[in-house]
């Protein structure tokens, strides 16, 4: 379970970019899974240009909830 990566939150890579940095900021990493960016380096297409997902350790998921209501509130 420690090493358990599962999706976060998917949405626009500029706020992905961010969320990501803000949990890193807390001890937090994650993984930056870009279907369409893959896609295209292997020669073809998959995914969307506007989604991409972050993943987080299984374990961190609770405190990551926290940091990204305050990044959700804050885009409001």
């Amino acid at each position: 379970m420690k090493n358990n990566f599962i999706d976060f939150h998917s949405g626009p890579e500029v706020d992905i970019i961010l969320i990501k940095g803000l949990l890193e900021k807390v001890g937090i990493y994650g993984i930056v899974q870009n279907d369409y960016n893959s896609g295209n380096m292997a020669g073809f297409v998959g995914g969307t240009l506007d989604t991409v997902r972050l993943k987080v350790r299984e374990e961190d998921i609770q405190k990551a909830n926290e940091i990204l209501k305050d990044f959700m509130d804050s885009k409001q």
